[in-house]
């Protein structure tokens, strides 16, 4: 098993050393999902709630890219990126709310937590908006879906 990577040989949290690192295009997808009921559903078919705090899913959206921009300042070991690209759909599949998103930047570490990030705040303000409707609305999950870049790619089966 591979050591983890945010240790030093003290055993104590430490940033990983990118400075030797070349840069390189990166790329992550995550994605967030929200187990619904059949009360909500009808009120977002058209993909958009419109709820006391405003467009749900718009706000969301907004909220997602924020996020990603800020991962740094929530992740205490993330370095500092130059995010240049963060877009975030939601779609909703029969009970469920779906939000992916995709961030993109060039550098000597990749985008997976800014991805991450982005996709689960876009989920909890959907639950915020969304839990005086359905009580029962619950975040089912939180996943890297891929990734390109860096020393290895990835993608879930």
């Amino acid at each position: 098993m591979s050591e983890l990577s945010h240790v030093n040989a003290n055993n104590q949290a430490a940033m990983v050393d990118v400075s030797e690192k070349p840069v390189t295009k990166r790329t992550a997808e995550a994605e967030s999902r929200l187990s619904i009921s059949e009360a909500l559903r009808p009120l977002i078919s058209h993909n958009d709630l419109q709820s006391k705090k405003g467009p749900v899913f718009q706000t969301a959206i907004i909220a997602g890219v924020m996020a990603a921009k800020k991962t740094p300042e929530l992740i205490p070991l993330c370095h500092g990126l130059n995010l240049e690209d963060c877009q975030i759909t939601i779609n909703i599949v029969e009970n469920e709310i779906i939000i992916r998103s995709v961030c993109t930047c060039s550098g000597k570490t990749g985008v997976e937590m800014e991805a991450l990030t982005a996709s689960s705040v876009a989920a909890l303000t959907v639950y915020d908006m969304c839990k005086a409707v359905d009580k029962a609305i619950e975040i089912t999950s939180t996943k890297l879906v891929k990734k390109t870049g860096g020393k290895s790619d990835f993608a879930r089966a």
